[in-house]
C-alpha cells in the first residue's frame, strides 16, 4: 500500500515537472519569437527631439529631457521628494514595475522568493520609479532615439495614465528610505505586474503606443534594445 502511494506520488510529481517545464519552454519561446517581430517598422515622423531607453540588464527605463514645450516633469515629480533635493538636473528617468521588487529587493542577488512569486502572478501592487540625471552618461547602458513632438505627446499621455493621484490630483509619493540614490523617488502606480506584463513590457507598450519601433511583445529588455541596434 505504501509502495503504491509512493509510485502515484512520483508519477504526479513527474507530470507536474513536465507541465512546469512545458509552460516555461512555451513562455521563453513566445518571448523570443514575438520580440523579433517588429511593429511600427516604417516611422515617417520627423526627428525633432531625443529620448533614451536605458537598462540595468533586467529592467528598462525611459529617459527624457526634464523640460520641453510639451511638459515640465519637475512640476509634478518634485525635486523636494528626492533625498538630495538637487534641482540642477537635465534629464529624468522613468520606469514602472512591481512595488515589491522596487522597494524590497536591493539588487538581483537578493531576490526574495515571496516577492518574485507575487510579482509573477499579479499578486502585488505597482510603483513608478523616477530618477533625475545631470547627464545621460550617468546611465551605463542606453540608446538614443529621435522622435517627433507628436510621438512625445503620446509617450507623456501613456506614462501619466499610470500614475495614481490623490483627491487633489497630485501624484502619490511613496515615502521610503529604500531609494537607489540621492536623486530618485517612488510613486503609487496603476496597473498589474505579472509574467505577461513586466516592466519591460510596459516600456515596449509605451513605444508601441507612440508609434515608435517596438516588439510585438516582450517581457525582457533584450527585445526592446534589439529593435534599436
Amino acid at each position: 500500500m505504501k509502495l503504491l502511494f509512493i509510485k502515484k506520488f512520483l508519477k504526479c510529481m513527474g507530470f507536474l515537472l513536465l507541465f512546469i517545464t512545458s509552460v516555461l519552454f512555451l513562455y521563453l519561446a513566445g518571448a523570443y519569437i514575438f520580440s523579433h517581430i517588429t511593429v511600427n517598422k516604417e516611422d515617417n515622423q520627423p526627428e525633432e527631439m531625443p529620448i533614451y531607453i536605458s537598462t540595468n540588464g533586467m529592467h528598462t527605463d525611459l529617459i527624457f529631457p526634464i523640460k520641453t514645450e510639451e511638459i515640465n516633469w519637475s512640476k509634478e515629480i518634485k525635486y523636494s521628494q528626492t533625498s538630495s533635493k538637487d534641482s540642477i538636473q537635465n534629464y529624468i528617468s522613468i520606469g514602472w514595475g512591481d512595488r515589491g521588487f522596487f522597494l524590497d529587493v536591493p539588487d538581483w542577488d537578493h531576490v526574495k522568493v515571496s516577492v518574485a512569486f507575487k510579482a509573477a502572478f499579479g499578486l502585488s501592487t505597482t510603483a513608478i520609479h523616477t530618477t533625475y540625471l545631470k547627464s545621460i552618461e550617468d546611465e551605463k547602458d542606453y540608446k538614443k532615439i529621435m522622435i517627433s513632438k507628436d510621438q512625445y505627446k503620446r509617450l507623456i499621455k501613456y506614462i501619466q495614465q499610470y500614475f495614481k493621484r490623490d483627491e487633489k490630483g497630485n501624484l502619490i509619493n511613496i515615502i521610503t528610505s529604500n531609494t537607489y540614490g540621492e536623486n530618485d523617488s517612488f510613486y503609487e502606480a496603476k496597473g498589474t505586474y505579472q509574467l505577461f506584463f513586466t516592466c519591460n513590457t510596459w516600456v515596449n507598450s509605451a513605444l508601441k503606443n507612440a508609434g515608435l519601433k517596438a516588439c510585438l511583445w516582450t517581457p525582457f529588455q533584450q527585445g526592446i534594445f534589439n529593435q534599436y541596434k
